[in-house]
């Protein structure tokens, strides 16, 4: 997108022709937002504290679909019904993903360094097409995750949750968000995407502050941009198996510049919805006595906790965006053309029409929003409910008398316009050696080379600017594909294969469900 104002005038005013966006056009909404103290804000101290109180009253006040202002007073309208979402995201050639179609950018209100760019501005990306250019990247990104192995998956996070686990598991508590929930996940997509372990750190943070859409969302773009396009030139020379080098070899002929921003888009989506969803699902085990009594009685598996989180809390709480591609109506509200419409995920997957009783357990039911829906639905969501089972059953077996140290109302969460996430989790249990520390010789378990947190937790580089061509620092094929210890992968597995398990030790869950049956 290009940021050369227009004619007309800024945040919805009057244009130099004279004219006015007509009423009940969120337009006209935000060219009234500096003398309306009723107008929404997605970015004000009510949304930050009470997100989901916010958009109940906006539902009473407006039905389905509500008018907001976002950062910059800049007008949308925030889809709150089930149902009204389905249609905005099944229906392409009304509501398109195109952000070039959004009126406030051709009017030149957006302001070239706002922070909502990052996120908003068009880029030939499959997220921000339709039709078949958006089908031809789209198979690239499905083709290239769908030749995961699930079990090599499960590995991974298996090795990281035990170092991260092993860092303070002989303390006797821990911060589950800080020392466990926020490290694995960027841990684990490093080697799905072939990156070498010392980035994780540094992309986690950066990809963290993009999407958070801070005042330095730009430059931690820029950073995760220069050490994606090394990583690829380095790709092109040694492929490997992971997604990096499949994108670059899919029949579909992606450039590197088209692999080096997709993979941006996948890091960026995978770890903040892998690492909200890890920690508010070990809220929900921790602290629910009905999981726990389920649990033990074998009535509710992990994966049921896991939907019942992406149905009450999903990762996302508003997907941006979708623009309006002609005049329409969507519940009782006029939609205009270029009109900016947010996808209000959680608000939908608790509309009272089709949730009257939120107290019913949704086991097993997975027709909530939370990965969107249609056309764009997340292509990454199976990977994204391996990791957060895998983490969690890891840490269970690992500690399982853990619980929450604090009552339930100390635990403090934050807002973004976009998601909201528990800052800190802290937790006792019983102290424990860590594993590599614990092992006998002769018993498998991968030893301090290999379990030692310093290894996943490496300082990367201070900056990805190497001179073009130039091998990253630490970016031997070694370090990106780091040994696995010999006792979790069979001896015959052919270099380059993809890993072949082991058996591991049961899961807590299996472990409850045996006791029960022996039992009975």
């Amino acid at each position: 997108m290009s940021s050369t104002p227009t004619d007309e005038a800024p945040h919805g005013g009057t244009a130099i022709d004279g004219s006015v966006p007509p009423p009940g056009c969120p337009a006209h909404a935000g060219a009234a937002a500096a003398g309306r103290e009723d107008v929404v804000r997605l970015n004000s101290p009510e949304h930050q504290s009470d997100p989901m109180g916010v958009y109940e009253q906006l539902r009473a006040r407006y039905g389905p679909v509500a008018p907001v202002l976002v950062e910059g007073d800049l007008p949308a309208w925030l889809v709150l019904g089930y149902r009204e979402n389905l249609e905005v995201v099944r229906t392409p050639n009304r509501f398109s993903r195109d952000s070039r179609n959004w009126g406030s950018w051709n009017r030149g209100e957006v302001d070239a360094e706002s922070p909502l760019l990052p996120m908003l501005g068009w880029q030939p990306l499959l997220a921000f097409l339709d039709g078949e250019e958006h089908q031809r990247l789209r198979k690239a990104v499905t083709d290239s995750l769908n030749q995961l192995d699930r079990r090599g998956v499960r590995r991974h996070v298996t090795r990281f949750a035990n170092q991260l686990i092993d860092a303070f598991c002989a303390e006797g508590e821990a911060d589950l968000v800080g020392q466990f929930a926020e490290k694995l996940p960027m841990l684990v997509m490093t080697q799905l995407f072939g990156i070498p372990e010392e980035y994780g750190p540094r992309l986690t943070e950066a990809v963290l502050d993009l999407v958070r859409g801070t005042d330095t969302a730009f430059e931690s773009n820029e950073f995760v941009v220069a050490t994606l396009r090394q990583h690829i030139e380095r790709k092109r020379r040694q492929p490997g198996y992971d997604i990096g080098s499949w994108l670059m070899e899919h029949p579909a002929g992606l450039s590197d510049e088209e692999v080096v921003q997709h993979m941006r888009v996948l890091l960026a989506a995978a770890n903040q919805n892998t690492t909200v969803c890890i920690s508010n699902t070990l809220r929900l085990v921790l602290s629910d006595p009905r999981f726990r009594a389920s649990l033990a009685g074998a009535r509710m598996t992990l994966p049921d906790a896991v939907e019942q989180v992406l149905w009450d809390e999903p990762s996302t709480m508003v997907c941006p965006a979708r623009w309006a591609v002609g005049d329409t109506q969507l519940g009782d509200a006029d939609i205009r053309t270029g009109d900016m419409l947010l996808l209000g995920l959680a608000a939908g997957n608790v509309d009272p029409e089709i949730r009257p009783d939120l107290s019913v357990p949704m086991h097993g039911n997975r027709s909530h929003l939370a990965f969107s829906g249609g056309p764009h639905e997340c292509p990454g969501q199976d990977i994204g409910r391996a990791v957060t089972e895998a983490a969690v059953d890891v840490l269970l077996t690992r500690l399982p008398d853990i619980h929450i140290s604090v009552p339930d109302d100390e635990l403090v969460s934050v807002s973004t316009w976009l998601s909201r996430h528990l800052t800190a989790l802290p937790v006792q249990f019983t102290p424990k050696q860590p594993a590599a520390v614990a092992a006998e010789p002769g018993t498998g378990t991968p030893g301090p080379e290999a379990s030692a947190p310093g290894a996943a937790l490496a300082v990367p580089p201070a900056a990805p600017s190497a001179p073009a061509g130039a091998e990253p620092p630490g970016t031997t094929e070694a370090q990106a594909h780091p040994s696995t210890p010999p006792s979790a992968v069979a001896p015959a597995q052919a270099a380059g294969a993809p890993p072949v398990l082991t058996p591991r030790r049961p899961s807590l869950w299996r472990r409850l469900v045996g006791r029960v049956r022996r039992r009975g």
